[in-house]
Formats: C-alpha cells, sequence, structure tokens
C-alpha cells in the first residue's frame, strides 16, 4: 500500500476513533465516519470492508499508545514500585479529570458490544486488556513482587472499577481511593515474601 493510502487509512482511523467516543459505535454511521475523514464512502470501504472491521481497527490503534502511555507514567513516577503503583492511579485520575473524557474506550465499547461476544472489537479490547495485565505483571516480577499474577488482577478489578465510577460521579475522589487501595495491596505483597 503507498503512503497516501496508508495517510488515509490512519485518516480514517482517527475520524472514527473520535465519532465512536464521542456518540457511540451504534449511533455512528459509515456515512458520518466519510463526512469526518473527509472521504468518499467508496474510498472508506475501500480500507474497510464493513463497520465491524473499522471498530476493531480503532480499539486496535489505540492498543499500544495506551500501553505506552501505562508505562511512561509508570516509569515517571518517583519511588519504589508500591509507589509507581499509586502513580498510574494518580496520573489515570488526572486524565480522567476534564470534561470531554467519555470513560475507558475499550470498556465503553466491551460493553455496547456485549451481546456480541464474537465481535472482532470485543476481541481487540480483551486483547489489550491481557497485553495490559501482562506487562503489569512483568513490571511487578521485575520489582521482586512474588505472586504478581493475583495481584495485578486485584489491581485491574480497581483501575476498572476507578474508572467506571468517575464516569458515574465525576469525582476524582474514587480514582484517588482506589490508588490508596492498590499501594496497599502492593505493600501487603511485598511484606508477606520478606524473609
Amino acid at each position: 500500500m503507498s503512503g497516501r493510502g496508508d495517510t488515509t487509512r490512519e485518516q480514517i482511523i482517527v475520524a472514527a476513533t473520535r465519532l465512536f467516543y464521542g456518540e457511540g459505535i451504534r449511533a455512528v454511521s459509515m456515512d458520518a465516519v466519510a463526512e469526518k475523514a473527509g472521504v468518499t464512502k467508496k474510498t472508506l470501504y475501500y480500507h474497510f470492508t464493513s463497520k465491524d472491521e473499522l471498530v476493531a481497527e480503532t480499539i486496535a490503534a489505540r492498543d499500544q499508545p495506551t500501553l505506552d502511555l501505562y508505562r511512561r507514567w509508570f516509569a515517571e513516577t518517583d519511588g519504589g514500585v508500591a509507589d509507581k503503583i499509586r502513580g498510574l492511579f494518580t496520573k489515570l485520575g488526572r486524565s480522567m479529570d476534564t470534561p470531554r473524557w467519555r470513560g475507558c474506550g475499550f470498556l465503553r465499547t466491551i460493553a455496547e458490544l456485549a451481546n456480541t461476544p464474537a465481535h472482532p472489537a470485543v476481541k481487540a479490547g480483551a486483547v489489550h486488556k491481557k497485553r495490559f495485565e501482562t506487562w503489569l505483571a512483568t513490571e511487578l516480577r521485575g520489582h521482586g513482587v512474588a505472586d504478581a499474577t493475583a495481584l495485578v488482577r486485584q489491581l485491574i478489578v480497581l483501575l476498572d472499577g476507578a474508572t467506571t465510577v468517575m464516569l458515574i460521579h465525576r469525582d476524582l475522589a474514587y480514582v484517588e481511593t482506589a490508588g490508596q487501595l492498590a499501594r496497599s495491596l502492593v505493600e501487603a505483597a511485598q511484606a508477606s515474601h520478606r524473609p
């Protein structure tokens, strides 16, 4: 594919991502995506054979940038691993504390398509969540935390729960509370495995 084709494809993904995130997947037509992307419907269907494929691609396109963001937040936070975990919540909270924030795009997509669990976007969202889980477990193990897999499951429940409650109440205190709990869980895991 030529550089122009790649640019057009990316342009469509960016436009679709904004529309799906802002208005919801089912509420957005392919006509609206074509218009927002500044392409014809024929061009849109040249790059994406169906809306399902486009939705899946928008989710897949957010996977690596989102993981990179969490990695950066983790690395930039000073202190030990418990501090770094707390820092993830702090930085996530700051990113959510804006009127434009509409919730986690992965969770929203999975929720909107929950009645179609085989949908490629649901699978792409699940892959992202699993990749995040694997990355976080690797970080914890690298910092000497034993049984990182079980601990990461608890941390993910806190992260996704904080995200959901923030969407409902728009109150950063919930994210801060989840971050404090996460830090305590990591500290308890570290203390239980000290000689």
